[in-house]
């Protein structure tokens, strides 16, 4: 069944370097096969799928702030951005539609400083550990938090 629902993916600092960035850790995947991956289970779900990668807190910032408009939904790996960006998280809090965060590894059972999740209170659940399937997961999950509210 076709829904009029647009998801927005957002990828945080050091995500563009996927596949070749410490690949014990994040796999060797790139990006874009997570956006691939993402998006196959959005066509699935009768979604559509945009992505955006940045670098920058204030380009996110600004995507999530123009998806108020576009989009019903958004799934984000914040990288770095995960443990110290409030601009993001006071962004996604402005946000209507829920959020999901997602994760490649899984920050529980890395260093200490990235236990913390700012993110985390202002999204309906966090999807982290499972490779490129949190990407597939956070997708599934927005399909079912849309079809239980």
């Amino acid at each position: 069944m076709a829904r009029a629902i647009k998801i927005l993916l957002l990828n945080g600092p050091n995500l563009n370097l996927l596949g070749t960035r410490e690949p014990e850790i994040y796999g060797k995947a790139t990006l874009q096969d997570h956006i691939d991956a993402a998006t196959q289970a959005a066509v699935a779900a009768g979604f559509t799928l945009d992505a955006v990668q940045s670098n920058s807190a204030s380009e996110l910032v600004d995507k999530i702030h123009e998806a108020r408009t576009k989009y019903s939904a958004i799934i984000i790996n914040p990288g770095a951005f995960t443990h110290y960006a409030w601009s993001i998280s006071d962004a996604l809090n402005a946000f209507d539609g829920p959020v999901v965060e997602v994760h490649i590894s899984n920050p529980q059972s890395r260093e200490s400083w990235r236990h913390t999740s700012v993110v985390a209170p202002v999204a309906i659940g966090t999807i982290a550990g499972f490779g490129q399937q949190s990407y597939v997961l956070g997708v599934q999950a927005i399909a079912h938090y849309l079809d239980n509210k």
